[in-house]
């Protein structure tokens, strides 16, 4: 199984970032100008947490702030994630919760959505209705386990205002990776992960994190737009274990990239 290897320096901390509500900072996109530094925990203690694992986010900085939990609901047809602005509280109906991530049957494909109502119970107008935030597709691997994993991630565009447009889809049928699907790509933004060069001389695949990451994992990406590779709007890699670096930059969220993280720790025999 070929894995990516990584060029090694000091890890650099996130910027200092204050804010005020959690819950905006978490949905609103990263500032422009600035990477956001994250580190995600996996806590895979006791029985249960072996099957279903807490993850949490927290600022990789010396504060260490917390941003988001998220956990794997039990008894789902599909994966399905909570999102959470409290790392005791991952309850549905809990008032801290901010988002889910929901897989089709495969695997293969998730969507990220926020904490608003299924379209089925909201206003005909759809003004209170959930908002898609993401669609993830990880690409069939027919071969076996060749190589990294290839990615598409698609997000809503931005505004004028440098604000997210909003997406609430009357149902599936309309959602973001259908609309992907058959290229409806009005304000829409499609991003991919970043392809590893080949390096004869470690017969593995390079990508290079600037030392935000350091170990060698299938799981370890890059997130970019097609129109500029050097722009990393995502990246996510192995330092630990059970621990991670997820750094994020407009127009993306912290929601957003938990939940990409979230995806790719998801079982995907078809991809794998």
């Amino acid at each position: 199984m070929n894995i990516f290897m990584l060029c090694e320096q000091a890890r650099s901390p996130s910027p200092e970032i204050e804010f005020d509500n959690l819950e905006n900072f978490v949905m609103e996109p990263a500032p422009q100008g600035v990477t956001v530094k994250c580190r995600v925990t996996r806590d895979q203690r006791g029985v249960d947490k072996s099957l279903y694992p807490l993850y949490y986010l927290h600022l990789d900085n010396a504060k260490k702030t917390f941003l988001l939990a998220g956990r794997k609901r039990k008894k789902c047809a599909t994966s399905n994630y909570l999102i959470s602005i409290d790392a005791t509280d991952l309850s549905r109906g809990g008032e801290n919760f901010v988002g889910k991530l929901r897989s089709n049957l495969m695997g293969t494909k998730f969507t990220i959505f926020d904490n608003a109502l299924n379209p089925e119970r909201a206003l005909p107008d759809l003004s209170n209705a959930r908002q898609e935030l993401a669609g993830i597709i990880y690409e069939t691997n027919v071969l076996g386990m060749k190589g990294p994993r290839r990615m598409t991630v698609v997000i809503p565009g931005m505004d004028k205002n440098n604000e997210r447009v909003p997406l609430r889809p009357r149902n599936d049928c309309d959602g973001l990776l259908i609309r992907h699907q058959y290229r409806k790509m009005d304000n829409l933004i499609e991003l991919h992960n970043k392809t590893p060069v080949w390096n004869e001389e470690t017969a593995s695949h390079v990508l290079n994190f600037n030392g935000r990451v350091t170990q060698a994992s299938i799981k370890n990406f890059q997130i970019v737009h097609s129109k500029d590779v050097d722009y990393i709007v995502m990246q996510f890699g192995r330092i630990a274990d059970d621990i991670f670096t997820l750094d994020f930059k407009y127009p993306m969220c912290a929601v957003q990239a938990f939940a990409i993280a979230l995806s790719s720790f998801d079982g995907k025999m078809a991809c794998e």
